[in-house]
């Protein structure tokens, strides 16, 4: 394909990991409004008002029996206790540390992969892995306790959490995805979503003003962030080769960081910085070509 071919599906990837990133960052602000359950419950009921306008498109569900039993584990791993962590996460951590721990993301599915499935994982990757468990381990005991992160620890082992449910995810996505297409299981998410978070919003004190602004940005992560980022993403794999497409992901942990710093005003200490630089460096030595397809499709589901 032409450079020219393939400039506007490098540009879809490049907005949907920036989409993606920006997450933290608007889920940062409206937890100061809105509790962990209110917060998701409205990004998920948002999500599936956007899914249900589509329907015409993935109506067709071949359903087969016992189905029924990946579909629970699916939803309960992605979105319930993903979000559920995740939201939590950033009630005591900063939104750049949270946006760095997902940079492990493709670490943990080759584990999960090994474990569940029987692929192999090499040294190197192996290698990798423990390179970024030490970097995350380094950038949660130097935080220091900031209006952002007033126990970093906590909101990052949370946030780790929330990468080992998504990485469980992937065995139910990759058993189901033979089956059904990806827009219905996305849908069939959304829907768990709204089903799980309503009792537990339900419970959160309701805010006693919210403005223009909060739910803004509510829709936001509906449509944009949970909608549209699944869209340009798929739609840019189709058009690109998995494993070039694959490589946009690790743009997601450098836009938190930015958008973070732009946004919010988060400043991290040199030692934080360099010990993101070793995360990093760990995804990148484990970078195998065959598996970065599923790492793709993992984070595309994971915000």
């Amino acid at each position: 394909m032409s450079s020219k071919g393939t400039g506007l599906p490098m540009l879809a990837l490049v907005l949907a990991m920036l989409l993606w990133s920006s997450a933290f960052i608007v889920l940062k602000n409206l937890l100061a409004v809105w509790g962990p359950g209110q917060v998701i419950f409205g990004r998920m009921l948002v999500a599936s008002a956007c899914f249900l306008m589509l329907w015409p498109f993935w109506r067709n569900i071949g359903y087969r029996a016992g189905d029924w039993r990946w579909f629970i584990a699916m939803g309960l791993a992605e979105p319930c206790l993903y979000f559920l962590f995740e939201a939590h996460a950033l009630n005591y951590t900063s939104a750049g540390q949270a946006g760095m721990i997902t940079a492990t993301l493709p670490l943990l599915v080759s584990i999960t992969a090994f474990l569940f499935l029987g692929e192999r994982i090499s040294r190197r990757q192996l290698s990798g892995f423990l390179i970024a468990i030490l970097g995350v381990v380094v950038l949660t005991l130097s935080g220091e306790r900031t209006a952002a992160a007033p126990c970093a620890w906590l909101g990052n082992l949370l946030e780790f959490g929330a990468m080992l449910c998504a990485s469980g995810y992937v065995i139910a996505l990759k058993h189901l995805s033979a089956r059904y297409s990806p827009l219905f299981l996305t849908a069939l998410q959304a829907f768990t979503g709204v089903v799980f978070f309503a009792p537990l919003a339900l419970l959160e004190p309701l805010p006693s003003v919210v403005g223009v602004t909060q739910w803004c940005s509510l829709l936001y992560l509906g449509a944009c962030v949970t909608l549209g980022a699944y869209l340009l993403n798929n739609w840019a794999i189709t058009r690109l080769p998995v494993t070039q497409a694959s490589a946009f992901s690790n743009l997601i942990p450098v836009f938190t960081l930015f958008l973070a710093y732009w946004w919010l005003g988060e400043r991290m200490t040199l030692l934080q910085l360099l010990a993101s630089g070793v995360v990093l460096l760990g995804v990148i030595i484990s970078q195998k070509p065959r598996q970065r397809r599923a790492r793709a499709q993992t984070l595309a589901s994971a915000t």
